[in-house]
């Protein structure tokens, strides 16, 4: 490898003509020069099929391309000079780089150090192995748009694009670090450089006047010798004010233009045009005004007025000067005689009587005055033929029209041309009429080998015009996708109909194996027994041996496959193919995957099918990498955003729930919406449902934090609208632009009862048993983080066995869809669903078939949801009368034993006559009702639950809340509610209306 450098190392001198590496290769690089020419000859066919009505930048667009996928560059440019500023090269196309590195390069100096000046300025390869910013131009710094944190080491190459025998612009690609061109690599980039010129030469953009040229590279500076210069007397140089309409010359112009009147230039613009003969005049100002609108060189010749009256012809060449904003200010140019020019015509007549073409002159009575000997071996001799009108000869009297296409072209005053068969029926002859001031001239010429080549080459363009515009097709829609199937899914729909194919498999390399990614035209029997059979470096397999010489390889019949590698005995025949094209897919040099197309017959493919199958490789890979990465990242965020939702649901004998979150249309960014169903005291549980506004991991972070947020302040027992409003405090702190909505609601099945508060959700949809469907009422509170506390907890009575659904807005409202609309189909859907269902606990599965029946039937299909959706149903499920009990208990010392009494009876009634439970329930009851006694004050009640677990609670009318403290060997009490705490699974205190409750949990024991 070269040592890396800032300077630039101009290699063009040294190129030799066979292709030698510039130094040596490294890895896989010395396999691709086994037989660069065959590859580079497939591609530059591929261009020559590119469509000529194209436009420039499309045909620049279509040859960057294909040099960077042959070279397997990073990406290209390419710069052209024009514009008003002179000493300017224009980046008119780029391929493969993003916007941050382009940038620097959009206008750059001429006379530069960057490759690309160098190339088009000395007219040589230019090499620099450190890519650096381009020199600075006038009011613009490439430096400080360089990017922050590119790669170091990215080598950059440029080649000079030829324009009007001079080299003019450049061809730039970018190589990895430490990769290098060679020398075949270097000359293929030349040859498209050369094609790139050879398509765009009839635009004008690569061939400016000289006088540009000189303006472009040097400024203003000394008059050169002008290249129409015989060693005649040399021209007049003149300047055009064409704000003041002032004309100044070098020199008198009587005397380069005889016999002109000298005062002419101290007249303007205005007396010169004067001078411009009448036919002459539109023209003449026609050329002037497109080269000042183009601000480039033009010419044109007319004639001019002598002051005896007579006639002289004149060739006048000239520039548009521009100001520093682009603005024409001025004409620059020269003018010669060039009536010598003319005069040379006359001697045109003596030439045409031996041209190879048939020629003849009609006067104006369309009678034959002359013609040459070509046209007497197709019309007869002249003497048997002058005189006579044309359509009478009986050699083309059989010319269909041709009396009515010579008096069109004489009244028309334009050429007009037309092929017809000769007599014979085999030959073809082009007639050309072209109208003069004394008649009509007709020209002959056999085209009949030329019809013979415009069959073959008509029937080769159109299959260069169906392969171009498959090509044109496939990198469209494979620039448009997005995931590793949509690719796999543009390249079957783009190739396998037009080339009759009946199978695709595509594979990528997973370590040392080969995964199938999708496939077309296989049974899943076969695509598993493929999947990870092949390894990347056996080239006992035809794909691990084209990824080994990343050359295509055509298979035309299963005994050339089994000849050539006999262990595909199983695959060819489980597959059932009978022809195959094993493709290689490599970016960098690296070989990522390959596809597999397949058909159904035996086939040899032409060289036209190789060469198109060889380009799409390139395109298919690039495209296949693009998705590995999306796809890593899509994996990556929806791991995040699923890790931060509940894994599982609580089952709890209250309600049966179940969720789904579907996320929105498929990319990196994830959404914010989350839902959670939390166990409270007392048999009570909270549903949560919420929404973070916007997309990103920033919002996935704030999403699991508000989760953490909402757990933590249920654990406190707080009400509905006090967690909304820490809550809001706490989306409040994340800044402005950060809004949350949410919906906290607690069932308690005791009382049935649901308490919520909402900040921005939609309100939940309940389902009766009878079917009906209403929404509940809601306060009108805005989102979180602009809200203004206090929220509103409002109450509400659910019927037994009530399904409930809490959901995002984005299950019910899109782009084209009303929210309102949404919630009525959500409303019709939960009515059909109320006998479908069964109401019992046991099983929740039904309920998640019923959760995911709601999202498909709500949400639309094939990845167009555009906002992230979740939903939360809940089946409530009140607790029976005869699992609840409650006593009032007097306020003095006795109360305990009272209590000890009761839960032993009421244990006794449930069956739960556990001895150990009874004692320790005792235990605990006594300790919480003398607590009650001794530090408390109010009604003291006991209750009692048998739900998910043995549920007691003390309840007074104190707001003091009972905490757990440290105490030493000498203190006499502080030890309750450790000893609650040792036997109890949970406990803790929760606040009422009237006072407080502590309450504590025991496993119900297993009944044999």
């Amino acid at each position: 490898m070269n040592t890396r450098g800032s300077d630039a190392k101009d290699i063009g001198s040294s190129m030799p003509r066979a292709p030698q590496p510039l130094h040596e290769p490294q890895g896989l690089r010395t396999v691709e020069t086994v037989r660069p020419l065959e590859r580079h000859r497939m591609r530059m066919r591929l261009l020559d099929a590119v469509d000529e009505d194209r436009r420039d930048v499309e045909v620049l667009l279509t040859a960057l391309q294909q040099a960077v996928a042959e070279v397997h560059g990073l990406g290209g440019m390419v710069h052209l000079p024009g514009g008003g500023m002179s000493g300017i090269l224009y980046l008119v196309a780029d391929s493969g780089l993003p916007e941050l590195m382009t940038r620097p390069w959009l206008i750059i100096p001429v006379r530069g150090a960057a490759p690309p000046s160098r190339a088009a300025r000395g007219d040589t390869i230019v090499w620099q192995p450190e890519l650096t910013p381009p020199d600075p131009v006038p009011g613009r710094d490439p430096a400080a748009l360089w990017p922050s944190r590119l790669p170091a080491g990215i080598g950059h190459l440029s080649v000079p694009i030829p324009g009007g025998g001079r080299r003019r612009g450049a061809l730039s690609v970018l190589f990895a670090p430490g990769d290098e061109p060679v020398a075949a690599e270097c000359a293929f980039l030349n040859e498209v450089a050369a094609w790139m010129s050879g398509r765009l030469k009839s635009s004008g953009i690569l061939n400016p006047s000289p006088t540009v040229l000189r303006a472009l590279e040097n400024g203003p500076g000394p008059r050169e010798a002008p290249p129409w210069d015989m060693g005649g007397a040399p021209p007049v140089t003149y300047t055009w004010d064409l704000c003041t309409g002032e004309l100044t010359s070098d020199r008198p112009v009587e005397e380069v233009l005889d016999g002109i009147d000298p005062e002419v230039m101290s007249g303007g613009i205005e007396a010169w045009a004067a001078l411009i003969h009448p036919d002459d005049l539109p023209g003449a100002v026609a050329g002037f005004d497109t080269g000042i609108q183009l601000r480039g060189g033009f010419r044109n010749e007319y004639r001019v007025r002598r002051q005896d009256g007579t006639y002289l012809w004149i060739e006048a060449r000239a520039r548009t000067v521009t100001d520093d904003e682009g603005a024409p200010v001025k004409v620059v140019g020269t003018i010669r005689d060039s009536s010598e020019t003319h005069a040379a015509a006359e001697s045109v007549g003596r030439a045409l009587r031996h041209m190879s073409d048939g020629f003849v002159s009609l006067d104006a009575d369309w009678r034959i005055e002359f013609l040459n000997q070509a046209a007497e071996r197709l019309l007869g001799a002249a003497g048997d033929v002058a005189g006579s009108l044309l359509w009478d000869i009986p050699a083309i009297r059989a010319v269909p029209g041709l009396e009515e296409r010579c008096r069109a072209t004489a009244a028309e005053g334009e050429p007009a041309g037309f092929d017809v068969p000769g007599p014979d029926g085999t030959s073809w002859y082009h007639l050309r009429l072209v109208p003069v001031p004394e008649g009509l001239t007709l020209y002959i010429t056999d085209t009949t080998e030329r019809h013979l080549r415009e069959a073959e080459r008509s029937a080769a363009e159109r299959a260069a015009a169906e392969r171009a515009a498959l090509v044109q097709r496939i990198t469209r829609e494979l620039a448009e996708a997005v995931t590793a199937q949509d690719v796999m899914a543009a390249v079957a729909d783009g190739v396998m109909a037009p080339l009759g194919a009946s199978g695709l498999v595509m594979l990528d390399v997973a370590g040392d194996r080969l995964n199938v990614i999708g496939s077309r035209g296989y049974s899943e029997r076969f695509t598993r027994l493929l999947n990870g059979h092949w390894t990347l470096g056996d080239i006992a397999n035809p794909v691990g041996d084209s990824l080994r010489t990343r050359a295509p390889l055509f298979i035309s019949s299963p005994e050339e496959c089994l000849k050539r590698y006999p262990a595909t005995e199983t695959l060819v025949r489980e597959g059932g193919k009978q022809a195959w094209a094993f493709l290689p897919l490599a970016v960098s040099g690296r070989g990522i995957g390959a596809a597999v197309i397949s058909f159904d017959r035996p086939r040899v493919l032409d060289d036209d099918g190789r060469t198109l199958l060889t380009a799409l490789s390139g395109l298919i890979a690039q495209a296949l990498e693009r998705a590995g990465f999306y796809d890593e990242a899509t994996t990556r965020a929806r791991t995040l955003q699923r890790s931060l939702l509940p894994q599982a649901l609580p089952e709890l004998p209250e309600v049966t729930t179940a969720a789904r979150y579907q996320p929105a249309k498929q990319g990196a960014d994830v959404g914010g919406d989350w839902y959670d169903v939390i166990p409270l005291s007392a048999a009570r549980v909270a549903l949560v449902i919420g929404d973070v506004m916007g997309h990103g991991m920033a919002e996935a972070a704030t999403m699991g934090g508000l989760r953490t947020a909402v757990r933590t302040l249920s654990e406190l027992e707080l009400p509905p609208d006090e967690i909304l409003g820490h809550l809001n405090d706490i989306v409040g702190e994340l800044g402005t632009d950060a809004f949350a909505t949410c919906l906290y609601g607690v069932y308690d099945p005791v009382t049935r009862s649901l308490s919520y508060a909402s900040a921005g959700q939609p309100p939940p949809a309940v389902a009766h048993p009878d079917g009906t469907v209403s929404f509940l009422s809601m306060a009108p509170d805005p989102p979180l983080g602009v809200a203004s506390p206090p929220f509103e907890t409002l109450e509400t009575v659910l019927p037994p066995d009530s399904l409930l659904a809490l959901y995002s807005d984005g299950l019910v409202e899109s782009k084209d869809r009303d929210v309102s609309i949404g919630m009525s189909h959500l409303a019709e859907l939960l009515s059909e669903s109320m006998n479908a269902v069964p109401t019992s606990p046991a099983d929740p599965s039904d309920l998640d078939a019923l959760c995911a029946a709601l999202t498909s039937a709500l949400l639309p299909a094939h990845g167009a949801l555009t906002d992230d959706a979740a939903l939360l149903l809940a089946r409530t499920h009140p607790l029976a009368a005869e699992n609840v009990a409650e006593w009032p208990l007097p306020e003095d010392p006795v109360a305990a034993g009272r209590a000890r009494d009761l839960v032993r009876t009421q244990l006794n009634d449930w069956d739960l006559a556990d001895e150990d439970l009874i004692m320790t329930t005792e235990l605990v009851v006594s300790e919480l009702v003398g607590n009650v006694v001794r530090h408390a004050c109010g009604p003291i009640r006991l209750r009692m639950l048998r739900s998910r677990a043995l549920i007691c609670e003390v309840s007074d009318a104190s707001l003091t809340t009972p905490h757990i403290r440290h105490t030493s060997a000498t203190d006499e009490g502080g030890r309750g509610l450790q000893l609650i705490s040792a036997l109890c699974q949970r406990w803790g205190t929760r606040h009422t209306c009237t006072g407080k409750s502590i309450w504590t949990e025991q496993p119900l024991p297993v009944l044999g």
